[in-house]
């Protein structure tokens, strides 16, 4: 699927999960911190949402951003071939992301293959689901990650387990970028 299409089919479900719960755009705003012509142009399809932006909203509507990105995909499969594994890309943050557990609503864990370019930084204000299982395996290059605010440096190999309630962030040191399995876990 190309990007302008799952740019559409991303911001007819924003604007159907907010039409769902009755909220305007401003209401939204207030709920998730994201100024109302930010939402609106994202709902439009006007702009790709960055990360960030989809970490707020997701935590506004009680999903993770997988579930999310697997409602605007068609029919759910058992098997989803590597090649057809949908990837989705934050240009702006250097972040790319594939949803590599085929999707399935009524599940809790999911995998996620998370790449950062070197000196890539992304932070997110909130989980969006509190109390998230995380577990962050890292495949190769380096993974800086804080949550709680504690640091941690994660080498190829290591993986690292957490229970997200609040702010967190990845860093990519470099020199090089870092590919890693992300498993998350509904609680």
């Amino acid at each position: 699927m190309e990007q302008a299409e799952v740019d559409a089919r991303l911001g007819a479900r924003l604007a159907a999960l907010r039409a769902e719960r009755g909220w305007s755009l401003g209401e939204l705003a207030e709920r998730s911190g994201v100024s109302r012509s930010t939402l609106s142009r994202a709902e439009r399809a006007e702009i790709s949402p960055t990360a960030s932006l989809l970490n707020r909203l997701c935590h506004v509507y009680g999903r993770t951003m997988s579930r999310l990105l697997s409602e605007v995909e068609a029919e759910p499969a058992l098997l989803v071939p590597s090649a057809e594994q949908p990837v989705w890309e934050d240009r702006a943050s250097g972040f790319v992301r594939r949803s590599v557990s085929p999707p399935h609503p009524g599940l809790r864990g999911e995998l996620v293959e998370g790449r950062l370019a070197a000196g890539a930084d992304i932070a997110y204000d909130r989980p969006p689901v509190p109390g998230l299982e995380q577990h962050i395996w890292v495949l190769e290059g380096v993974l800086e990650v804080t949550a709680q605010d504690a640091g941690h440096r994660l080498d190829a190999g290591d993986c690292l387990r957490l229970r997200v309630w609040g702010p967190t962030r990845f860093h990519c040191p470099g020199p090089g970028e870092v590919r890693y399995v992300l498993a998350v876990v509904l609680p």
